[in-house]
């Protein structure tokens, strides 16, 4: 076969390209390649020496606890206040006699999760969800050793943290880190127990810092992570490169039950701050301000003519609170606390959680567009009120909504006050109303931040609204209140 003119010179440099690469595949790999290689194995080392030097602090925790299980006819415990299927509905189901109720069925449940020793006398960090009501429970170590007197020292459901002890001393001990120097990006690796799995390590990165409104803890500051973590991962530590703990594997988002790359971890800065009081007392004393806030939205900054959405808005304020105490109103815009900005409603309840009772914090509050400084001495908070102080959900921009007069037999009824609101007694389907989901029984407390006492009042004030296109409503639900923007038709 015949080349065209001018071919052969092409084709014989093309045979020499061939045959210096073949030489160059037969020696040694390029300069390049050699360099990407020993960064893969020097990272892969890392990892190894990591996962040697923490694992022999981590523990396995095996859980068991007895569990009453109400028999036939099937509607469980009916003194039970959480079991929709009481007394008084059972006796309007059965009119007036209640079916023979057989006796509880006892059965032994069992779980695990994991922990890490954080002090050579046996403190262990774990979950308040592995070791929270349990009625016995057997930590193994790496080397084998398994104790079955371990003792709670204390939890903390608002955190999930909680402390455990073995009896004994020299044990291996996992350094804690200083989880505020996170980045995201970091490599961090997750050890555990997943399934029963014991000493199983997982790596990955950090992928967010910070996350909130998960609605894991009533207290959230997490670290987010796409190292798998499991069943079982639960109260084990997030490691960073240098071996340290700086987290605690905590829940994941998963559609299966395992892993699906999004996990979370309690930052071990928190965790350190809330493992001193529990060891110190077996509780945890958190600061109290008394209100409810949101963060301060683009619409919400828009209908109070601000020029950018900052701060955190006040929706309620409690009666006898610091906070009352202090001149602070619904509707107060707070812009800073000592001398910083507030990103977040959620930053800014975990800061004031963080302080002790008597700390004086000063505030830079926002009152009808004119700004003052306000000094709180903040409280000790009442434990039940840390998971009724977060924030109702979000609601979805977007009226149709039936209100009638709260009359002292209403009020009393739903405990609020005669002259508080109007009461929402009906919500048209697909309506701007339903579709920030107000609720039949929700109080309307006021309309563009206009206390509004009667229907007549609140239907002035919606009509007066229509010309900017969207109305600002205070909404109260049982003991939370929130501001909602509520755009027209």
């Amino acid at each position: 076969m015949s080349r065209p003119a001018g071919s052969n010179q092409l084709f014989r440099s093309i045979i020499l390209l061939v045959l210096c690469t073949a030489v160059a595949a037969g020696g040694q790999p390029p300069a390049s390649l050699q360099t990407r290689s020993q960064v893969a194995r020097e990272l892969s080392d890392a990892f190894a020496a990591t996962a040697k030097a923490a694992m022999p602090a981590v523990v396995s925790i095996k859980i068991e606890r007895v569990v009453k299980a109400q028999a036939a006819p099937g509607f469980g415990d009916s003194n039970d206040l959480n079991n929709p299927f009481g007394d008084d509905f059972l006796r309007r189901f059965f009119g007036g006699r209640l079916p023979q109720m057989r006796a509880p069925r006892r059965y032994l449940e069992r779980g695990q999760g994991s922990g890490f020793i954080i002090s050579k006398d046996g403190y262990i960090l774990t979950n308040n969800h592995v070791v929270g009501n349990v009625d016995r429970m057997t930590v193994e170590l790496k080397d084998g050793r398994k104790f079955t007197d371990a003792k709670v020292i204390g939890a903390d459901p608002d955190t999930e943290v909680a402390l455990i002890k073995i009896e004994g001393d020299n044990f291996p001990v996992l350094p804690m880190g200083d989880s505020d120097k996170l980045e995201i990006g970091d490599w961090v690796m997750a050890i555990g127990n997943p399934f029963g799995l014991t000493e199983t390590v997982t790596v990955g990165i950090v992928s967010a810092v910070g996350r909130s409104n998960v609605h894991i803890a009533a207290y959230e500051n997490f670290i987010q992570t796409d190292a798998a973590i499991n069943p079982g991962n639960s109260g084990g530590p997030l490691v960073d490169l240098d071996g340290r703990a700086i987290g605690i594997n905590t829940a994941i988002v998963s559609q299966s039950g395992g892993s699906m790359g999004i996990g979370f971890a309690i930052p071990i800065n928190m965790a350190r701050t809330i493992m001193e009081q529990l060891r110190k007392s077996g509780k945890v004393i958190r600061g109290y301000l008394g209100l409810y806030g949101q963060d301060m939205t683009p619409d919400i900054a828009q209908l109070l003519n601000l020029k950018q959405p900052r701060g955190v808005l006040v929706a309620q304020i409690e009666k006898g609170s610091p906070a009352e105490q202090a001149g602070l109103q619904s509707g107060d815009l707070i812009l800073e606390m000592n001398g910083k900005e507030i990103e977040s409603y959620d930053t800014f309840r975990n800061q004031i959680a963080d302080m002790e009772p008597g700390t004086k914090v000063q505030l830079l509050v926002s009152t009808e567009g004119k700004t003052a400084e306000r000094t709180v001495t903040l409280g000790e908070r009442p434990t039940e009120k840390a998971r009724a102080e977060q924030p109702a959900e979000e609601s979805q921009q977007t009226l149709g909504v039936q209100v009638r007069n709260l009359t002292k037999d209403i009020a009393q009824q739903l405990g609020y006050e005669p002259g508080e609101g109007v009461i929402v007694v009906a919500v048209s389907p697909g309506s701007p109303a339903d579709n920030v989901g107000i609720q039949p029984g929700d109080l309307i407390a006021s309309v563009n931040r206009q206390t509004v006492t009667s229907i007549n009042q609140f239907a002035k004030m919606v009509n007066q609204a229509r010309k900017g296109g969207k109305v600002l409503l205070l909404i109260r639900r049982g003991p939370l209140a929130q501001f909602i923007v509520v755009p027209f038709e």
